[in-house]
């Protein structure tokens, strides 16, 4: 799939670029080589790259770079552009979860839904492996895909006002992990003990767009070990 790029005038000190129109795994390659050149091209007038599904905003220093030279680069960037060779270079990072109804308590509701037993929920969810699409919603928060079809499950019709942190979660054909306790829509199966956003870490956020990401099932036990907190989610 070819991108069709465009530039958005998004403020005097970015621009909005769009290279597709619908989402699809096989757009990462393109935005992950986006992203690579802008921060290779701007260097030190590069002030934040906010990649997504199919857009990557692109922020400078306007004091430094003209609002038109900007354009007028990243338009010289588009047309050079090639997408990564390589799908499977990108990073796979594994998050330890612990999948159980105290910690998961809409897993109940989508044995239900689906006609499968909680041990056959936790293979599917936990043997694919997901793409990082985008960062947002709150720090560290990833969006990640795609979840099997079998598994796909709406929103709540009313966000929880409190998530605990690491609740592991899947909302339409998406999946993601909360960084930290925060009111939270999602349907939520287990919880992992990985630290998913650090202001003190020189990246911030465990996750970053482009990578792969798979969930791998442990025990009550190991969980603990690995530091997560296993009080049990609390309807308020």
């Amino acid at each position: 799939m070819s991108p069709q790029p465009r530039l958005e005038n998004a403020g005097m000190d970015a621009w909005l670029i769009r290279l597709f129109d619908t989402i699809d795994e096989r757009n990462m390659t393109w935005i992950t080589a986006l992203v690579r050149a802008c921060e290779q091209s701007l260097g030190e007038q590069l002030v934040d790259l906010v990649p997504s599904y199919t857009t990557v905003l692109v922020q400078f220093d306007p004091l430094r770079l003209d609002h038109g030279e900007a354009r007028r680069l990243l338009q010289q960037l588009l047309a050079e552009l090639e997408p990564d060779a390589d799908d499977n270079a990108a990073p796979v990072k594994e998050l330890p979860v612990w999948y159980h109804p105290s910690v998961g308590p809409d897993m109940a509701r989508l044995e239900q839904r689906t006609g499968l037993d909680a041990d056959r929920l936790i293979e599917l969810h936990s043997e694919h492996e997901y793409r990082v699409f985008a960062l947002g919603f709150a720090p560290g928060f990833a969006f990640m895909g795609t979840l099997p079809e079998q598994l796909a499950l709406p929103r709540l019709d009313s966000p929880r006002p409190r998530v605990p942190a690491g609740s592991v979660a899947i909302a339409g054909r998406q999946t993601a992990a909360y960084p930290n306790a925060s009111p939270g829509g999602w349907n939520l199966l287990g919880r992992t003990p990985a630290t998913l956003f650090d202001p003190r870490s020189r990246d911030l956020s465990l996750l970053r767009v482009g990578d792969r990401v798979r969930f791998v099932p442990v025990s009550q036990a190991e969980f603990e070990r690995l530091g997560g907190d296993s009080s049990p989610m609390r309807e308020s």
